[in-house]
């Protein structure tokens, strides 16, 4: 957990935004913290979410750019839940063939470890290409399929996202 002084120094911008990234993808340390958010069930904290980039990201852009999404949870969790709850609302966004859910699903399962309190998991969208997946600062899995990336990012940042004010939250009031 960072400091109080590291917070702030990333705040003001004098450290990397995200050292775990500056140490897994040099080439993206830089991004920084555009917003974050809190997601509640039943007024129990889940996690806290952050978005991270290099510029802007608004309800227009967010599919276009590179940024990151930052979860830092709360509780403890089964990876398995996390997956089939994610394919569940990226299904929100419209129709995902059987055998398309299916390999998503298998994808996430390797991904998504069973989490505690204080864990995270990033993932950070390459535009055309997908998302590679972080758990605590080590690259998991990476999942180079351009579609997945935007409805997996879309959980949080399409209309569609069952969280509006989350998402609001995120991109602004656009």
């Amino acid at each position: 957990m960072a400091s109080r002084r590291q917070a702030l120094q990333w705040t003001c911008g004098l450290l990397p935004a995200l050292p775990w990234l500056a140490q897994a993808a040099p080439e993206l340390a830089e991004l920084r913290q555009q917003s974050k958010a809190q997601m509640r069930f039943f007024g129990l904290l889940i996690y806290d979410i952050r978005l991270w980039s290099r510029e802007a990201i608004d309800a227009q852009n967010w599919a276009r750019k590179e940024l990151a999404l930052e979860l830092e949870y709360a509780r403890s969790l089964s990876g398995r839940e996390i997956a089939k709850r994610s394919l569940v609302e990226m299904k929100r966004q419209g129709e995902i063939a059987p055998e398309q859910a299916q390999r998503w699903l298998t994808e996430m399962e390797a991904a998504f470890p069973d989490v505690q309190a204080g864990d995270r998991i990033s993932g950070l969208h390459e535009p055309g290409e997908g998302i590679r997946f972080f758990v605590n600062g080590r690259l998991q899995r990476r999942i180079s399929d351009p579609l997945f990336a935007r409805l997996f990012l879309g959980i949080w940042l399409a209309p569609q996202s069952s969280e509006p004010g989350l998402r609001k939250q995120l991109l602004g009031s656009q």
